[in-house]
């Protein structure tokens, strides 16, 4: 099995570094297609603009000039020959829960993965220290996760807690919690006296009941959400057909 490996960090961040070790030295056959630098926030977006330029670095990694989008679509077409069976995204430095999938270059690189044999998944640790938790939790999941059936354009969302593995308290299957609109941006002007803005940090959580990411997370257990890419309202189509010009 061959797995395309991707995040939105950047192809030098450490949470990619440490899942790759760890897939590895699980024998995974593996190939990491990353951004040349942190691309947080790209969402789905692929670049149409100008071209791509792989680089190959010394460790076999990729590294592309473009949005973590942009680097599965390239591994899966053309770095893996077609040969790749799953995409893994990841280990994202910080969490991506609720409404964070929206914007997540991390999401979006599994996302990109839908159409292979397997589900993709996308991975991130809910801090920035125990990525080795994070990879751990993986390597131990990945085994039984294989063996499951989901629903065609399905990925899994895993979010792990920023503990030590001793001090995490099991797996939790969430939904995603909801959070309350972000501050509006903060207006500024550079140095020459041009307007600019600050997109502001993310909103409060405002949905953090017991069966979601959220609350999964503030009491240390590993998160795994299943995300399906089909966006379509299906309970809202009945009220809608009534419309005529």
């Amino acid at each position: 099995m061959k797995i395309l490996l991707s995040n939105d960090d950047g192809v030098y961040a450490p949470g990619l570094q440490t899942l790759a070790k760890y897939c590895q030295d699980a024998g995974y056959d593996i190939q990491v297609v990353a951004p040349d630098r942190d691309r947080s926030g790209a969402s789905n977006s692929l670049t149409l603009d100008r071209p791509l330029h792989p680089t190959y670095l010394d460790n076999g990694f990729i590294s592309v000039n473009g949005t973590p989008t942009d680097c599965v679509h390239l591994g899966i077409s053309q770095f893996t020959d077609h040969n790749a069976d799953l995409v893994i995204s990841g280990i994202n430095r910080g969490a991506n829960l609720g409404d964070d999938v929206i914007y997540s270059g991390t999401v979006a690189a599994a996302m990109e993965g839908r159409f292979l044999v397997r589900f993709p998944i996308a991975i991130s640790l809910a801090g920035t220290q125990f990525f080795d938790t994070a990879a751990r939790v993986l390597m131990q999941l990945l085994p039984d996760l294989l063996q499951l059936q989901l629903p065609a354009r399905t990925l899994l969302n895993i979010n792990v807690p920023d503990v030590a593995f001793d001090e995490l308290k099991g797996v939790a299957i969430t939904r995603l919690g909801h959070r309350h609109r972000s501050d509006n941006p903060v207006k500024t002007e550079n140095p020459r006296g041009k307007e600019c803005y600050w997109i502001s940090a993310v909103g409060n959580v405002a949905d953090n009941a017991e069966d979601t990411d959220f609350y999964a997370i503030e009491h240390n257990f590993v998160s795994i959400t299943p995300i399906h890419v089909d966006m379509t309202h299906h309970e809202s189509l009945q009220s809608l057909r009534g419309l005529k010009l």
